[in-house]
């Protein structure tokens, strides 16, 4: 079972497999699924009086950014990112990706109710994404992977600075305080090689519930633990925490996040509303557009180039494929419209349904790559 979580494709499989499941729940038996994800628990006096869904999407998910954070760390100081010639072309392409859907977005929103929704189609979900190309690109050069892994996990740290900074209404000092030191603890006993998970699973709580009271998302925990992590110690912690980032923390996020009624909606207003056209085109449009033409740019007025083994073909299917927005965009999605319940459900369904595009065309995309160079 383990082995089979460790697989790149096994966390997209769960991840579609959970937010199937929670379409169908929500549309056959409402109050099960609602009552499961609104019923509440924890500790008030730490304001830790969360919502099931609010436990999967502050909690669990931050499980998933401290293996991004880790990624990250890794990618910079031992993998593609090491070497800063062949890093700046995905590096330039996963920024030119965040910013072109982001204007698109706003282009169909600014001024409008869902204005604040910008950040949604900014988002690409490296595990959804990685499957995708596990399952149809296995003939694709190891080049077009290690470029999509930096798109992807630069694209993850863009999206923790978005919400840390755009999505935070209020901070208590008093607990950010206490989680920077909780954190600067962490960080130094990492640098001196002090081992015994007993010391840091109870400083990386500590850190999460601090920085959950000081009002910025508990997510930003995870990956700052992630960083922090000695080198060395990074792949022997993959080989723990990513089984239960892909077969537990994202999968069950994605059942209580996608769990949608759609019972008397129109397509009208789900695809065709200012939100609906500025998270599909944003996604599914915007991404390729902004990967595309950035790593263009790059490579037409700098000294940076293309892998030897790469085609500009490769490239747009990359963009594409990046347009698998689902799990951070539904983070964002929710942290966007919490206050606006109506807007969080046709953004939930907008941004599973620029997922599946995407994902399908960047399928289409790589067959007829394939059979090109057959």
């Amino acid at each position: 079972m383990l082995r089979f979580l460790r697989n790149e494709t096994a966390g997209g499989l769960l991840l579609l497999a959970a937010a199937v499941l929670a379409l169908i729940w929500v549309n056959l038996e409402p109050t099960s699924y609602l009552n499961l994800r609104d019923f509440k628990f924890g500790f008030a006096e730490l304001h830790l009086d969360l919502t099931v869904g609010q436990w999967a999407s502050d909690g669990l998910l931050a499980i998933f950014f401290f293996v991004a954070g880790m990624e990250l760390k890794n990618e910079f100081l031992a993998g593609s990112l090491k070497d800063r010639k062949v890093a700046i072309v995905p590096i330039a392409a996963a920024i030119g990706g965040m910013i072109v859907p982001a204007l698109i977005f706003c282009g169909f929103n600014f001024g409008g109710l869902a204005a604040s929704g910008w950040g949604i189609p900014m988002a690409t979900d490296i595990a959804f994404a990685l499957a995708v190309l596990a399952v149809a690109g296995r003939q694709l050069p190891i080049e077009l992977r290690a470029f999509l892994l930096t798109l992807a996990v630069v694209d993850d740290l863009g999206a923790i600075i978005v919400i840390a900074i755009f999505y935070t209404a209020s901070i208590n000092l008093i607990a950010l305080a206490a989680a920077v030191a909780a954190l600067v603890v962490f960080g130094y006993l990492q640098h001196k090689g002090v081992s015994g998970w007993y010391i840091y699973i109870p400083l990386a709580l500590v850190a999460w519930a601090t920085l959950h009271a000081s009002g910025i998302h508990a997510t930003v925990a995870g990956v700052a633990i992630g960083l922090l992590m000695n080198l060395k110690r990074i792949e022997p912690t993959m080989h723990i925490v990513h089984p239960i980032s892909a077969g537990l923390a994202v999968p069950v996020f994605a059942l209580l996040v996608s769990g949608v009624p759609i019972h008397g909606l129109s397509l009208d207003t789900l695809f065709t509303s200012p939100l609906g056209l500025g998270i599909i085109l944003g996604l599914v449009v915007g991404k390729p557009l902004g990967v595309l033409g950035t790593s263009w740019l790059v490579t037409r007025f700098s000294k940076a180039s293309l892998a030897s083994r790469l085609s500009w073909w490769d490239i747009a299917t990359v963009g594409v494929l990046a347009g698998v927005g689902f799990t951070v965009s539904l983070l964002i999605n929710e942290l966007a419209f919490k206050s606006n319940p109506m807007l969080a459900m046709l953004g939930t369904i907008n941004v599973l349904a620029a997922s599946t595009i995407s994902a399908v065309l960047a399928i289409i995309a790589i067959q007829f790559r394939n059979r090109a160079h057959a």
